[in-house]
């Protein structure tokens, strides 16, 4: 598992609007192509810069095509960019004020301190 790599994707995809609609619309497809294609450029460098070793493992992998934020949590994501990512994805569903932050604190009340690690 790589802590690193979860964040970078969370990261990476929510700093681009179009590739949050995409994660949005089709989980999957967007996991596996992002694993492909972006996992192992390496980040503010010249374009062809990349390593050749990073990818999800299966739980990485599940986590993300399912939007399961609890499980990434759990796993140790950043709450701030899990947070941040699925809010733009999922906060328009909502009619309530913070009604997706209200969600969210539902679905992680059943963890207590000390939360995971989330140092990479």
């Amino acid at each position: 598992m790589s802590k690193y790599l979860l964040n970078k994707f969370l990261f990476t995809v929510d700093r681009d609007p179009a590739l949050v609609e995409r994660y949005r619309e089709d989980p999957q497809g967007t996991v596996e192509w992002w694993e492909a294609n972006e996992a192992n450029r390496i980040l503010a460098c010249h374009t062809g810069e990349s390593s050749t070793w990073l990818r999800f493992d299966d739980d990485e992998r599940t986590a993300l095509s399912s939007h399961d934020y609890p499980k990434l949590f759990e796993m140790g994501a950043h709450p701030f960019l899990t947070l941040t990512l699925f809010i733009a994805m999922f906060e328009r569903d909502h009619e309530e004020p913070l009604g997706f932050q209200l969600e969210y604190a539902r679905k992680l009340a059943h963890l207590s301190l000390p939360y995971p690690d989330i140092a990479t």
